[in-house]
């Protein structure tokens, strides 16, 4: 009865391993699928900012352009103002008693004229900065048109990819949600967890040529022997990953010496 609880219990964590293995061959692959796009998202969101700076520039420089434009109605019409209002005071010089009334009007006529000479000159670098800025805008639109084309085309490709790989993604998500069932909630804390630390992605990964297939580093006989009987979870001493054996072959090679030693001892 203990040998058959023991078998099982066995067998269980082996299940539970190639479980592990399995589910860290379809994320990997989910990985591979969205890496397809990867790039793509990013160049479209990039984009998108792109646009949505170069629109927020063009609306900018537009309100400066019009408020310039405003300024410079404004001068003119100060500038109408003022020349009515020097034919006003020369009309009065007519018409004064003294020299006293006459040299307040003069004044007045001198303080006008240096109004429209002040508007005059406001005017023409008014007039400057909006051919400087109606440049600035015409590059902007230009680009802004240029990369609407680029955002159009990365677009379509995006949901092109999209289509395609949307329905292959899916199934495999079922697939890494049915492997899970097989396993421990604690495996699959750690399994996330290290698959979240890990940049490519990989949590477990198989013995190659006697080392770790995550940081490559050597693993001793006796614990690859370990490893092969799935008799227990064994991670890396070195980067935390969790350790599977490599191909059926190598599991052969290794699991032959201690099926012979067993035979020995009985």
């Amino acid at each position: 009865m203990a040998a058959t609880a023991t078998k099982k219990k066995e067998t269980s964590i082996e299940a539970k391993m190639d479980a592990l293995h399995q589910l860290q061959l379809i994320d990997s692959e989910i990985d591979r699928i969205r890496t397809i796009r990867g790039e793509l998202p990013l160049e479209v969101q990039d984009l998108e900012d792109e646009m949505a700076g170069l629109e927020s520039r063009v609306t900018n420089l537009k309100d400066e352009i019009k408020e310039i434009e405003t300024e410079i109605t404004d001068r003119k019409n100060a500038v109408k103002d003022s020349e009515l209002a020097i034919s006003k005071y020369k009309e009065q010089q007519d018409k004064v008693r003294n020299n006293r009334e006459f040299e307040s009007l003069a004044k007045e006529i001198e303080y006008q004229e240096l109004e429209i000479k002040l508007h005059d000159k406001k005017s023409k670098e008014a007039k400057a900065k909006i051919s400087g800025k109606k440049e600035v805008l015409e590059e902007a639109t230009e680009r802004m048109d240029f990369r609407a084309v680029d955002l159009k085309t990365k677009t379509a490709e995006l949901d092109e990819i999209v289509a395609e790989t949307q329905k292959e993604e899916e199934k495999l998500q079922k697939k890494s949600d049915t492997a899970k069932k097989l396993i421990d909630d604690r495996l699959i804390k750690a399994y996330d967890r290290l698959r979240g630390n890990s940049k490519n992605g990989l949590a477990v990964v198989s013995v190659e040529r006697d080392a770790c297939g995550g940081c490559f580093n050597k693993i001793p006989p006796q614990r690859q022997l370990d490893i092969a009987t799935k008799r227990k979870v064994i991670v890396c001493e070195h980067c935390g990953r969790i350790l599977v054996p490599g191909e059926p072959k190598d599991e052969v090679v290794v699991e032959k010496p201690k099926k012979t030693r067993a035979k020995a001892k009985n």
